[in-house]
């Protein structure tokens, strides 16, 4: 395979993921070499039991304030995106690589980068 990267947790992969979280929500950076594979990314959550859908929007895109009734894992394959969480008066800023996972009911806006974005979405 050709991941450069991996989740913390995963030992088979090259690379690593620097993780920070808060209590709503987690972010897993990118760190490997080179951005990951959108197939590199499914393996990732195939080997978590989760099955994404990919999706993409525009530059400029803008997602305003909402929550799921359910918990959100978002890897970002291509392009950028940020995540604004006004609970937690915090934005994020996801480049390709990246993993966000937004709890049950966490109130987020986004807007999309210049690049347009490409991610890959499971629920939990």
């Amino acid at each position: 395979m050709r991941v450069r990267g991996k989740i913390t947790m995963q030992s088979s992969k090259k690379g690593e993921l620097e993780m920070s979280s808060s209590m709503k929500h987690k972010v897993e950076r990118w760190t490997g070499d080179s951005p990951p594979s959108e197939a590199d990314l499914r393996s990732l959550l195939n080997e978590q039991g989760l099955s994404g859908y990919r999706w993409a929007n525009s530059p400029g895109d803008i997602y305003g304030a909402h929550s799921h009734l359910f918990h959100k894992i978002i890897y970002v394959v291509q392009g950028s995106i940020s995540f604004i969480l006004p609970e937690e008066d915090e934005q994020v800023a996801l480049n390709a690589g990246d993993r966000l996972d937004l709890p049950k009911e966490m109130i987020h806006k986004a807007v999309v980068g210049q690049q347009g974005v490409i991610c890959l979405e499971a629920h939990q």
